[in-house]
């Protein structure tokens, strides 16, 4: 995207012209029973959406969550929303009910943003481009998990990578802002849901227990294991080492995830975290990464419980690619 045209505007600005007569959608459900999963995979949204992953994935190879990247004014912008998530959390402590999970409380929280959520967009989104702002800001309320069953998975985690990739889309995050997607809006993100998590106990999505990679997340393994390829000491056999973890954590978002699982759960690594204790046992950060895009694929974006919940409009679109 960098460059110029002949007419010597930049892509970035022809990009928003072409965005200013569009016509955006409210997005909604398309995939409502199993057979249309084939569409799913079919739409230039899953092209788009994996698209987005990987390039961010090869953006952060062998690179440290610490080294030195641009902030853009949008990236700014986009941690002081999730700064003001964060200080609603604080805002809306959790209530006494008998239940030990699922407190009620989050759904105070999930109604502030609720209400809010276009605000908060419109904050990211220049004015010029304030229609796409109803479109976006569904793709944030969506990430956040669900107030009705209190829970958070993979799909609620998905829809905040779609909010992110729809920004891209708009022009408002550029091709230079990737490393600061990734290590500073999608981590503060990740900081955000931990604290729900944690504060609210809200029940793991769909999760395959023990069998699963984790209770929560996905992308952050992907990614983390990208930061990884080629490290001159640390191998994927030293992060189930709870003190290597503890050294390196604020460097690989690989590291945090597993730093975050050793915190919220007990006994040996082997019987809570199976698939990861599996996965120390791959010789190369590289073989991890390309293995864990391909469960990706298959445990996630190929499981109908969870693509039910997704939601298509103008900018990830249910449309087959190339139509």
């Amino acid at each position: 995207m960098a460059g110029s045209s002949e007419s010597g505007s930049s892509p970035e600005d022809e990009m928003r012209i072409s965005f200013a007569s569009h016509t955006f959608i409210v997005p909604k459900k398309e995939i409502n029973m199993f057979p249309d999963m084939g569409k799913w995979k079919r739409s230039q949204a899953y092209a788009d959406y994996v698209g987005f992953v990987l390039t961010l994935n090869e953006g952060v190879k062998g690179k440290k969550l610490t080294c030195d990247y641009q902030t853009s004014g949008p990236v700014e912008k986009l941690i002081v929303l999730l700064n003001t998530l964060d200080r609603w959390i604080d805002e809306t402590p959790p209530v006494d009910q008998p239940s030990r999970f699922g407190n009620k409380a989050y759904r105070t929280w999930y109604g502030k943003l609720e209400k809010e959520a276009e605000n908060l967009v419109s904050m990211v989104i220049p004015s010029e481009l304030s229609a796409a702002v109803a479109e976006t800001a569904v793709y944030l309320k969506e990430s956040v998990g669900n107030p009705t069953r209190i829970d958070y998975g993979t799909g609620h985690e998905a829809a905040f990578a779609a909010f992110l990739c729809c920004l891209c889309k708009i022009g408002v995050l550029k091709v230079d802002d990737q490393l600061a997607i990734v290590f500073c809006v999608f981590d503060r993100y990740l900081q955000v849901m931990r604290k729900l998590q944690k504060t609210y106990r809200m029940e793991p999505a769909g999760s395959q227990g023990v069998w699963g990679l984790d209770d929560f997340q996905f992308l952050p393994f992907i990614w983390g294991s990208s930061q990884l390829i080629g490290h001159p000491t640390l191998e994927p056999c030293h992060f189930v080492d709870e003190k290597v973890v503890n050294e390196h954590h604020k460097e690989y978002m690989f590291l945090e995830c597993v730093r975050f699982i050793n915190e919220m759960k007990t006994g040996p690594f082997p019987e809570h975290s199976n698939q990861l204790w599996n996965i120390s046992a791959v010789p190369a950060w590289s073989k991890v990464n390309q293995g864990l895009i391909r469960m990706y694929k298959a445990e996630c974006l190929e499981k109908f419980p969870v693509i039910q919940h997704f939601k298509f409009g103008s900018l990830l679109a249910i449309d087959p690619v190339g139509s």
